[in-house]
């Protein structure tokens, strides 16, 4: 779970020095939220939820209260002055052609182009790198609005095939389609239902994962169990689809298919949470039965491919930050192939007959080539301190294609030949009216709470003083063992270009140190990640980059758990806090969507010993009356069934009923959308103008005077 700011009242003098004290806003009417009586017994304590009924979406009540709060927020948004000038700037800077890697299958290659302010990107086949590009899918034409976005694709091993998923409106629940590339003609085949899956195929089908059709209206809230592999034969009709594999004994177990590059073997991955998976496998060939290769849920295990008899997998079995094995799929042996090294192993790529081992060192890219024996033979050597994505290769063939991205390098897309070990620039953004080389990011380590080194990348215009007065912006997400590298947004240069600093935090619960970084995150130990956050916060604070009156924080998901909590916790320390489709209620998130999959990093409220440690930090339970809370602008959408939009409802609630005071705490609730991904262009830019109008105007800075 992945996976973005007031100046003084407009009824003032807008001048660039008024700080935080000289921002004299009047107290907001917030619309009346209705209180319950609602009390849960945890234990023999006793808890109040009296916005218990704003968790049901589909009430008349509900809905009320979303548009009586949007109007609120929006009316406030829409009259400050600047934010018109937001808007077109970053209508200015996002017009320019951003292309993906491109990728090979069955001598095609594929790629996906957006002109500049497409909602959505378009999808290109090319017979050769020559050639002549032809579209094969173009999602702007399924929706007016730009809402329904490709959400996944797989193509069939003769390239003849295309199947791909699409999300109305932002929801994970998925639909799938089948295309016929040569003619592009749209098959009669349609399957509902798919959610978290991927699609693989083999033969004249491919195998997906779906849960069983929602029998009521809770669709977008309900908790989902019992997912199931599916085998879709193309021509035929859903209901005809065959069972591949399923677990009744275990509702909150979900599955992944995956076929071998050379179609013989079916991998099947299972977990409960989303940390440790097991894993199965069958051979295609003689349609054996199932055979185990990892049971339980104590290690990460990811099939590469198979190899002359022999899986390669990923795993950090024995290895925090992870190594390459062999199985040997006769005997079950297994064998180091690439032991654990210092860095982080984060993914490995077979091209040119050789292994691309994509490592991570202090939560920057290093790529390292090694032959199939595990013998490291050279190293891809990268522009810069960035991150590499998106590495592109066949097992064969000698080219390759990767990106490169940092803070203030926009995604380039390199041509790689691997036997010479060259890399040439395929393809550079062009974004005009920007000056890259008038910025600088520096990665510094700070020390936390408890003494722990963090690592943090600071990226701000060249020169700056740093006299405390720099409008900085924080950002951090720590958990799920995901990693927060560097990469270009071009929204951000939004707070760039107007003096800003921003700052990100690498911070425990993520995976920038393997396994053990990540477990130093959760459960008994989360109370690391908010330390991390405040000790980073106090870095800037100390060295002068800037001050409580000018520092704003940003966090999404279970970012925005972070945000909610060092909120409470340090609130003098905040002007502004950007909490985005954060998990709020961590008593309860475990009855919605796929919240219980969380667990393996928060615990759960039904353990008497967990419950305990949640109720200390979570955000909706530990607001407080008489404190003087930042300005606070909370963002979710009502198709958010990732993290369900209650969390962000009640605690907006809760917060516009304890605080009293004047800095505004509004709820920004987007319509037809979700948790982040697939959002259309238009609403990308109406979303961020609102974030960075919010956040300048509670900080006193007028941008682009």
């Amino acid at each position: 779970m992945k996976y973005l700011f007031s100046v003084c009242s407009i009824f003032l003098i807008l001048i660039s020095s008024c700080n935080q004290k000289d921002v004299k806003q009047k107290r907001l009417n917030y619309p009346e939220t209705r209180k319950d009586t609602v009390v849960d017994n945890y234990f023999g304590t006793k808890v109040a939820d009296p916005y218990r009924w704003l968790e049901d979406d589909n009430s008349a009540e509900t809905k009320a209260w979303v548009d009586s709060q949007n109007k609120v927020t929006f009316n406030y948004l829409h009259k400050i002055p600047f934010r018109q000038k937001i808007i077109d700037r970053l209508t200015e800077i996002l017009n320019y052609e951003r292309y993906s890697t491109p990728f090979k299958k069955a001598g095609k290659y594929f790629y996906f182009k957006n002109n500049g302010l497409q909602n959505q990107s378009v999808m290109y086949m090319q017979d050769s790198l020559n050639a002549e590009p032809k579209i094969i899918l173009d999602p702007n034409k399924l929706s007016e609005d730009g809402t329904v976005a490709l959400s996944g694709l797989g193509i069939s091993k003769d390239g003849k095939y295309l199947a791909y998923s699409v999300a109305r409106g932002g929801s994970d629940w998925n639909e799938i389609y089948v295309k016929n590339i040569k003619t592009g003609t749209l098959l009669d085949d349609k399957i509902n239902w798919v959610k978290f899956s991927g699609i693989s195929w083999q033969g004249n089908g491919f195998y997906y994962s779906r849960y069983p059709e929602p029998s009521d209206d809770k669709v977008l809230t309900k908790a989902n169990k019992f997912q199931k592999v599916y085998y879709h034969k193309i021509g035929t009709l859903q209901k005809d689809d065959k069972i591949i594999f399923e677990d009744s004994k275990h509702p909150n177990r979900m599955f992944g298919a995956k076929v071998t590059d050379d179609e013989t073997y079916l991998i099947i991955s299972f977990s409960e949470t989303t940390s440790g998976n097991g894993l199965y496998f069958k051979d295609l060939k003689s349609n054996s039965d199932f055979k185990l290769i990892a049971d339980g849920f104590d290690y990460d295990y990811s099939v590469v491919d198979d190899i002359d008899g022999k899986f390669l997998i990923q795993t950090n079995e024995n290895a925090p930050r992870y190594k390459l094995i062999t199985y040997n799929i006769i005997t079950g042996e297994k064998t180091d192939i690439i032991p654990e090294k210092e860095e982080v192993l984060r993914s490995i790529n077979i091209g040119g007959n050789k292994l691309i081992a994509s490592y991570m060192q202090d939560a920057k890219s290093k790529v390292l080539i090694y032959d199939f024996d595990g013998k490291n033979e050279t190293e891809l050597k990268l522009p810069g301190i960035g991150t590499m994505r998106d590495f592109s290769s066949e097992k064969g063939d000698n080219t390759a294609f990767y990106s490169f991205t940092s803070y203030t390098f926009p995604s380039v897309i390199f041509k790689y030949d691997i036997k010479n070990g060259k890399s040439e620039i395929y393809r550079k953004p062009n974004i005009k009216g920007i000056n890259f080389d008038d910025y600088v990011t520096e990665q510094i380590f700070y020390t936390s709470k408890d003494g722990t080194k963090i690592p943090m990348f600071i990226t701000h215009k060249k020169g700056i003083k740093l006299d405390g007065n720099n409008p900085t912006l924080l950002y951090a997400y720590g958990g799920f063992n995901i990693s927060i590298t560097p990469r270009f947004s071009v929204t951000r240069m939004i707070w760039l270009e107007n003096g800003g600093v921003y700052a990100v935090a690498n911070i425990r619960g993520g995976g920038e140190y393997g396994e053990e970084w990540h477990k130093a995150g959760t459960l008994k130990n989360k109370q690391n990640v908010f330390d991390d956050f405040v000790a980073a916060a106090e870095y800037l604070i100390n060295k002068k980059y800037t001050s409580p009156k000018k520092l704003v924080i940003e966090g999404g998901s279970n970012g925005g758990l972070l945000m909610g909590a060092v909120t409470n916790q340090h609130p003098e320390l905040f002007a502004v806090t950007l909490a985005h489709v954060g998990v709020m209620d961590m008593l309860r998130y475990q009855y919605f969507t796929i919240g219980r999959a969380w667990s393996a990093d928060y615990g759960l409220s039904e353990d008497s010993t967990m419950f305990q440690y949640l109720y200390k930090y979570s955000p909706i339970h530990n607001i407080k009356e008489g404190v003087e809370y930042p300005a606070v602008l909370v963002l979710t959408a009502d198709h958010d069934d990732r993290v369900v939009p209650a969390h962000s409802f009640k605690y907006i609630a809760t917060l516009q009923a304890k605080y009293k005071g004047n800095h505004p705490t509004l709820i920004r609730i987007e319509k037809k959308a979700g948790h982040g991904a697939g959002k259309p262009i238009a609403k990308q830019i109406e979303e961020s103008a609102d974030i960075y109008a919010f956040a300048f105007k509670n900080i006193g800075v007028v941008p682009y005077k």
